[in-house]
């Protein structure tokens, strides 16, 4: 076990290491999002070449890439083997970009960066899910989502600090991301293996002497019926809110820019400015009330709001009242809205042996879908105008609110061994017993 000295990185401090890959990840989003419009005037980028980038970034195909892979090998050698490498090559691959002079060089960094993140991913939501305390579980995940926020938050304000610089500026703030990848890394060397993992593994090998046959984790995530209808609530919710909020991602200081008329650093500005809201809610609300208040009622509430965020901007234009009310909105709600959600509830809706290959292969369809759309709505918002492409980011959001209001699993206060015993149970002359997930593939209504 690789250790930092003769010290091993546990708590809290393990929390945040492992919560470290959504900083670097959604800083590696805005990084590139906050200088597109840079690296189209140098290089003399079309609309084409700019919907490549995004479709193939860390907010899109790479990252999905990155996460079907990373999900297996999670489930397969463990929770720290990934922790191992997955930051090695994200640092090649921003490193590619910080020092890019052509487009071939541009895409290279941003496919490698895309696929390092989107490995990291599933580990860290299932390590932080699996070593939190269970009446701690929200307050635990939400840390990745709070550095989520503090990523964007502090690579918008780098962004503005270093607009008199040009290109230059946005050079350096990959670096940064560079530095921070390495001291994440070398931190993380101290991190011990998931007991919950172990415990499993250790199962498995004993089955396997007794000449119990393990059935294939994929075929089971989706031959159960409990476990398609996971995949239905996390795909719904994540993958309806990310078509809008993936796109905002990469492209909202583009949209500030080119439909608002705002400048370079007043677009940056204003998102560093929502997504300190979003870091104020991820805590005070998501971290603080999501292991004592309604889940459903808390996910519902930020549904809504990010709808009227959208449905303000859409219809009365980007003036400063709209930029503000859709600013306060959408950044106060994504603070406990779909994103945070998932990532607590995809960890605790899979039993341990296929719970990060499960969310990696989730993760997958959802940046799959963001590519898709990243590609396209360059040109739509060319072709046919802002205000149809924010119709159908509306559409998208009312989709992810009904379904998450509807299906919000009760799991509330639970360990994770118990969630598992109750969704993977069987019923036998009208008795309830827990099972492996294994033997529930055998009896469970398929």
């Amino acid at each position: 076990m690789a250790r930092i000295g003769s010290k091993s990185t546990t708590g809290w401090k393990a929390t945040i290491s492992v919560a470290m890959a959504n900083y670097i990840e959604a800083g590696s989003i805005i990084a590139a999002a906050s200088s597109l419009t840079l690296w189209q005037a140098y290089l003399h980028l079309n609309s084409i070449s700019v919907g490549l980038l995004s479709a193939l970034s860390a907010n899109a195909f790479g990252a999905a890439i990155g996460a079907l892979f990373g999900g297996y090998l999670t489930d397969k050698y463990g929770r720290k083997f990934i922790y191992t490498y997955d930051l090695l090559v994200y640092m090649l691959g921003v490193f590619l970009i910080a020092v890019s002079v052509n487009f071939p060089m541009l895409l290279i960094g941003t496919i490698i960066t895309g696929v390092a993140v989107g490995t990291g991913v599933p580990a860290s939501w299932t390590y932080i899910a699996e070593e939190a305390p269970h009446s701690k579980r929200a307050a635990h995940v939400g840390t990745a989502q709070l550095a989520w926020s503090t990523g964007p938050m502090i690579t918008f304000l780098l962004a503005v600090l270093l607009a008199p610089l040009g290109l230059l500026g946005s050079r350096i703030i990959f670096l940064h991301l560079l530095v921070i990848a390495f001291i994440t890394w070398y931190i993380r060397q101290g991190l011990e293996e998931s007991a919950i993992w172990k415990e499993d593994k250790e199962k498995e090998k004993t089955d396997a002497q007794l000449g119990k046959k393990s059935r294939s984790s994929l075929k089971e995530l989706f031959r159960l019926k409990v476990n398609r209808q996971a995949l239905f609530l996390l795909i719904g919710i994540y993958l309806f809110w990310n078509l809008t909020a993936g796109a905002m991602g990469y492209f909202m200081p583009y949209i500030y820019q080119n439909v608002g008329g705002l400048t370079n650093e007043q677009a940056n500005l204003l998102q560093a400015f929502l997504w300190a809201l979003t870091v104020l809610t991820t805590y005070v609300v998501f971290m603080r009330l999501g292991d004592r208040y309604s889940r459903r009622f808390l996910f519902g509430l930020g549904a809504v709001m990010g709808i009227a965020a959208w449905l303000i901007l859409t219809f009365t234009g980007m003036n400063w009242f709209s930029l503000f009310a859709f600013v306060i909105l959408w950044g106060s709600a994504a603070g406990f809205g779909a994103q945070a959600f998932y990532g607590l509830w995809a960890s605790e809706l899979f039993p341990t042996r296929y719970r990060a290959g499960a969310q990696g292969f989730i993760y997958f369809l959802v940046r799959f879908g963001i590519a898709i759309w990243s590609f396209l709505l360059p040109t739509i918002m060319d072709t046919l105008s802002f205000k149809v492409a924010g119709i159908v980011m509306i559409v998208f959001l009312v989709i992810h609110c009904i379904i998450g209001i509807a299906l919000a699993p009760s799991t509330q206060g639970k360990t994770l061994e118990e969630i598992e015993k109750e969704r993977f149970g069987t019923v036998r002359d009208g008795v309830k017993r827990a099972v492996t997930p294994t033997t529930a593939a055998e009896h469970l209504n398929q």
